[in-house]
């Protein structure tokens, strides 16, 4: 039954992931000064990408308290979050690194 659910929501996501894509072309295209669209990437990866993850995980997480596996499950937590906390602080440092090196070579 959970399983249908998650299924049923990633179809639902994959369908909206395809219509924001075709309504979007522009941002598929390479940009014409050869430089890479961090920008666009980044975004991709925290909505489309994070969300898949995380609920890849959830499902897991549910299926091993589902057979009485709270400690596995309790620990996965703590892994992920802590994965999570590593992820967001090299996202800071990947936002702010600019300015950083400006402050430290001036």
């Amino acid at each position: 039954m959970i399983l249908t659910a998650f299924v049923q929501a990633l179809g639902s996501r994959a369908a909206l992931a395809a219509d924001a894509l075709a309504a979007a072309p522009s941002r598929l295209t390479a940009a014409p000064s050869g430089q890479i669209n961090t920008e666009g990437v980044i975004s991709f990866l925290a909505s489309t990408i994070a969300p898949i993850l995380l609920a890849g995980l959830g499902v897991i997480f549910i299926g091993r308290a589902g057979r009485g596996e709270i400690s596995r499950v309790l620990t996965s937590s703590a892994i992920a979050i802590v994965g999570l906390a590593f992820i967001a602080g090299a996202t800071v440092l990947f936002l702010l690194g600019d300015n950083l090196i400006r402050l430290l070579f001036k």
